[in-house]
This record gives C-alpha cells, structure tokens and sequence, in this order.
C-alpha cells in the first residue's frame, strides 16, 4: 500500500486521516489478496435453486469464474448454511464477490452481514443493486427468488458487477461501517 500523502514518521492522529487509511487498506485486501478480480462465489437454499442454476450458467457465459457453494437440489434445506458458505469465501478473499439466493433474499443477506469483511446487500432491482454497490460498497449481493424472475435476476446482477464503487463520494460512511465491526471483533460486545 502506498500513500503519498501521509509522512510514515508521523503519527496519524485524525479520524479522517484513520478512515482514510482503513479504507486503503480494505481496497487493496478486497482487491488483490488472492480474490482474483473475476471471481465468484454462488449458493441458495432449495427456494432459490432454480435460480441460482440459472445465474452460474449466465455467469459462466459471460468468462466469471464461479464456486458453486450449493444447494445441490429443491430438497429442504437451511438457507444459513449456504449463506455462510458464500459469506465466508468473501470476507476471507477467496472469490471477490458472493451471490446468494433464497426465497425473499432477506435471511441469507443477515447471514452474510455476519462474517466480518461481508458487506451484503438485498437488491430487487438494478436500482438498488448499483446502489449498494456505488454507496456501499457490497461485496455480497442476497436474491429473493420468490420476489423476482429469471430476466430481472440477470439484469440485477449484471448490473451489481458492472457498477464501480464510489470511493470518493461515499468512502466515510463506509469506513464508519467498517469501524463498527471492529469495535465489535475487538471485543465481543459494543464498546
């Protein structure tokens, strides 16, 4: 990491100076720690099967490389499962984005908001896919089968992964976000 605009030998001692870098050093870890820039990791639960089977073969059309993290049929299963599976490829750099599906999308977003590194984002439009890539800076998107249809899932998508984050706009909010999960990695509970 390189940052031309702060003296090593000084103590950083600003909050913006700190977010600032925090941010820089999420970038790059997102970014280049073994997540190659065209990877993605994939799972459902049985309501979102079809769909998920639907977006590998679309992903796969378009050069991703894509993990599938199951489900492996329409038989019952717990979404948390195969959220966490997505989450954790994600949070820990293996695949630079996760997609997860289950029937309303809503579930499988909490799960993944769990694992630290995770920034998940429920989208039932390409409005608010490119939103919370833009401002947020999601690198999980959760799908509601039940709530959208194959055309709509693909365009979401498309449009989640094509849409670059605004660092410079929306990087403070962002970095808040991140130093929330820290407090609470540090210690167990809020400080």
């Amino acid at each position: 990491m390189t940052n031309e605009n702060h003296d090593r030998s000084s103590p950083v001692t600003t909050a913006d100076e700190i977010r600032r870098l925090v941010t820089l050093v999420v970038d790059e870890v997102m970014s280049g720690s073994g997540a190659d820039a065209e990877t993605v990791a994939i799972g459902s639960d049985h309501g979102g099967f079809h769909l998920k089977q639907t977006l590998i073969e679309h992903l796969q059309g378009r050069g991703l490389d894509v993990h599938d993290c199951g489900c492996t049929s329409t038989d019952a299963v717990d979404y948390p499962d195969f959220a966490h599976a997505v989450a954790n490829l994600v949070g820990t750099g293996v695949r630079r984005w996760g997609i997860i599906i289950d029937g309303a999308g809503i579930g499988s977003c909490m799960v993944a908001n769990k694992v630290p590194g995770v920034r998940a984002a429920l989208a039932y439009d390409v409005s608010t896919a490119r939103n919370s890539r833009e401002h947020n800076h999601a690198n999980v998107l959760t799908l509601g089968a039940g709530l959208i249809g194959e055309n709509l899932a693909r365009q979401i998508v498309d449009e989640w992964l094509a849409t670059p984050w605004g660092a410079d706009r929306h990087a403070r909010r962002v970095d808040k976000i991140t130093e929330v999960e820290q407090r609470y990695l540090r210690t167990g509970t809020e400080k």
